[in-house]
């Protein structure tokens, strides 16, 4: 523990070459409840081809978000990772690391 670990995370940032090129159009993406039930199948045939939420309101509040499964699983993997970063960064930040030769000794003593 207390050893100092450097590592690197890439991280991709995308400017758009024009205003509003590469961002979501939620506008076009925010239909009320009505239109849910008047439209699911088309609305699931088109999730997929999409791949942008659809957000449902009620009352002219926001209430659902619908998406393609492929972009569920995404975002759920993504969460994931994002979880497991900031867990280790918390460890760092709380000096609860080791080396890598220390940790690799460890597994090896318990395997016998």
């Amino acid at each position: 523990m207390g050893q100092s670990n450097e590592f690197a995370v890439s991280l991709l940032i995308v400017r758009p070459a024009a205003r509003g090129r590469y961002r979501m159009k939620l506008a076009s993406q925010i239909k009320p409840i009505s239109y849910l039930k008047a439209h699911a199948a088309e609305i699931v045939r088109n999730l997929g081809d999409q791949r942008e939420p659809l957000i449902i309101t009620q009352n002219g509040e926001a209430k659902v978000v619908v998406q393609d499964i492929k972009s569920y699983e995404q975002t759920q993997e993504t969460m994931a990772l994002l979880k497991i970063l900031a867990l280790g960064n918390r460890q760092i930040d709380e000096d609860k690391t080791q080396s890598a030769a220390v940790a690799i000794n460890n597994i090896r003593e318990r395997q016998g």
